[in-house]
């Protein structure tokens, strides 16, 4: 469901109807007593009993009277911290989590005038609007259910806020700007999650195409799809061996965003499209096996970075290129010991099939350079390995250029996606010699996360590159704090972030 997004001054609160209207509480207003007076009886009660404390992303609901007349009030703690990016977005987003529990169609958000006086940025009206918006949206997402008898509740219809400040003319715009920008970097984020939760049966390799292209069409993209004949006709033999095992054909799929009067400074963004991994002949275990539905993450990023910038308008120019196939065992599958030839003519000795993502990514980022690349990132659910490093908590990061790097990792700083640089030493890189082809696509279990990344760099062609291991972050298995079951569409907001940052370098 679309939320719709409005504002009131917060003087209107008496006649607002709602049926949840949230108000962000810091612990420091508890203790110097600044409360509203329909709360001032009731909060030091709460916190008495440690029933509500103010603490960061802290929810609680309960019916009030007096002004305000709703079905349920929820307090929300912003903790004690300075307010930042993070407090405002995260409380936004436990708060819309609270609310689909509650099954609210209509919420209205008390935004106080300290949220935006705060130096957050130099304009903290827009950053203020974006972050909130983003976290509500972001927290609102309802994963899509095959139940034989659907919900009536259809999700958050409206968002209404309620600020302090709104009668201050100038704010307005700064306001309005914010709110659509925090919007669309919040349903691009959705849209990725969208794709990634689709079960395997229901998206292969053609089907993720169509979806890609729909999404081309809906925002003003260029966009085309090779098929296996193609891709064979153009000796994409990476590709073509992952996909060869299963009955659903490997697709490459290319969107292009042309910001510029001139198709130069080129980025390409190289998403993994595994739409199900088995594991192909190095069969995976069964436990577990049903969240490779998730394997196709990083393309489903690449995508929510495509329409995020499609709306945005960036004076910038992008070449999105997904390789495409489902991994799977069969009389026809790829085999260890197999030595397969890539579109950029290197040759790799494949030792496990399960290490796929990396042969597809690599016709991947050789089409990308043909099609004008100059400077690359890359997004893979690719390692276990990074899970024994970073766990579900952070986004490994590999790179060949310093100076892209703190680029990045700046971006990230203001999305609050969590991301960690692993290293590049010489020795890794010598990991990846094979004694019979260029490469091989498996080194071992020590230094795998860093291993497997510098596979994809080396198709870089020394041009500047940044590769992101998805795979701890892209899928939650179960909830965790503020964050929901099932995918995240991690990565969409910080390179959507880098991105708008481009322009004016």
């Amino acid at each position: 469901m679309q939320t719709s997004i409005r504002f009131e001054p917060l003087a209107a609160l008496s006649g607002i109807q709602a049926d949840i209207i949230v108000w962000p509480i810091g612990t420091e207003q508890i203790k110097q007593g600044k409360l509203h007076p329909d709360l001032a009886g009731i909060l030091p009660v709460l916190t008495s009993q440690g029933l509500f404390e103010a603490k960061s992303n802290q929810v609680y609901s309960l019916p009030v009277g007096g002004q305000f007349h709703h079905k349920i009030v929820m307090l929300v703690g912003l903790g004690s911290r300075d307010l930042s990016h993070d407090t405002i977005r995260n409380a936004a987003q436990a708060s819309a989590k609270a609310a689909v529990k509650l099954k609210g169609g209509k919420v209205a958000w008390v935004v106080p005038a300290a949220f935006e006086a705060t130096a957050l940025s130099e304009h903290p009206s827009q950053t203020c609007a974006h972050a909130l918006t983003e976290g509500f949206l972001y927290g609102a997402y309802r994963i899509k259910k095959y139940h034989r008898d659907q919900p009536k509740y259809h999700g958050i219809a409206e968002l209404i806020y309620l600020r302090e400040t709104a009668s201050v003319d100038e704010m307005e715009a700064a306001w309005q700007a914010g709110v659509r920008s925090g919007q669309i970097y919040a349903e691009a984020t959705n849209t990725a999650r969208d794709l990634t939760n689709i079960p395997g049966n229901m998206l292969v390799p053609s089907t993720l195409a169509e979806e890609a292209m729909k999404i081309a069409a809906a925002n003003q993209l260029e966009g085309f799809v090779l098929d296996e004949q193609q891709i064979t006709e153009m000796g994409m033999g990476g590709l073509l061996a992952v996909g060869q095992g299963s009955i659903h054909p490997p697709r490459m799929i290319v969107l292009k965003y042309q910001g510029t009067e001139t198709w130069t400074d080129v980025f390409g963004l190289v998403g993994k499209g595994i739409t199900f991994d088995t594991g192909g002949i190095s069969l995976k275990k069964g436990l577990g096996m049903e969240e490779m539905i998730s394997d196709m993450g990083g393309a489903a990023t690449v995508l929510g970075v495509m329409q995020a910038i499609a709306k945005l308008r960036p004076r910038i120019n992008v070449v999105a290129v997904i390789p495409s196939a489902e991994n799977m065992p069969s009389s026809n599958a790829f085999k260890p010991g197999d030595i397969i030839t890539t579109l950029s003519g290197r040759t790799i000795e494949i030792l496990n099939t399960d290490a796929e993502g990396r042969v597809v990514l690599a016709d991947g980022m050789t089409y990308a350079k043909q099609l004008g690349a100059e400077k690359f990132i890359d997004v893979a659910t690719l390692t276990g390995a990074v899970l024994v490093t970073l766990a579900d908590v952070a986004t490994g990061v590999v790179t060949n250029d310093e100076t892209f790097l703190q680029e990045f990792i700046a971006a990230s700083k203001k999305t609050g996606e969590k991301v960690w640089p692993l290293p590049a030493y010489e020795e890794f890189w010598d990991m990846l010699k094979s004694d019979v082809a260029d490469l091989r696509n498996r080194t071992g279990p020590h230094g795998a996360a860093s291993t497997a990344g510098l596979f994809i760099g080396t198709f870089a062609d020394g041009l500047p590159w940044i590769h992101l291991d998805i795979a701890g972050t892209a899928f939650m298995m179960r909830e965790r704090g503020i964050g929901s079951k099932g995918a995240s569409g991690e990565m969409v907001r910080t390179i959507t972030e880098l991105f708008m940052s481009q322009e004016d370098q």
